[in-house]
C-alpha cells in the first residue's frame, strides 16, 4: 500500500503509483471526500469538469447547434444509400 509522510506545514507529496493511477499531472485539482462514521477520506482527481469545455469549439461567425439540423443531415445521408 502506497504511504506518504505530512510535513510540519501540512504538505504531502503523493505516491508516484497513485499519481499514474489518477493520472494527475502538476496543477490538477484534487477533491477529498470525508466519511467521519467510517474515519475514512477518499481522494478523486478532478482533472477538468466537462463545465469548463463549454464554448471551446466556438469560432467567431460560427451559428449555434440546431439538433435539427443534425436530423435532416442524417435522414439525407440514410436515403443516399
Amino acid at each position: 500500500m502506497p504511504t506518504g509522510t505530512l510535513t510540519s506545514k501540512g504538505q504531502t507529496t503523493i505516491p508516484r503509483e497513485v499519481r499514474e493511477f489518477l493520472k494527475l499531472k502538476p496543477g490538477d485539482k484534487l477533491e477529498f471526500k470525508l466519511n467521519a462514521e467510517r474515519g475514512t477520506v477518499t481522494l478523486k482527481a478532478s482533472n477538468i469538469h466537462v463545465l469548463n469545455l463549454k464554448g471551446l469549439l466556438k469560432r467567431k461567425g460560427m451559428k449555434p447547434y440546431n439538433p435539427e439540423e443534425r436530423t435532416i443531415a442524417l435522414r439525407r445521408r440514410a436515403n443516399r444509400k
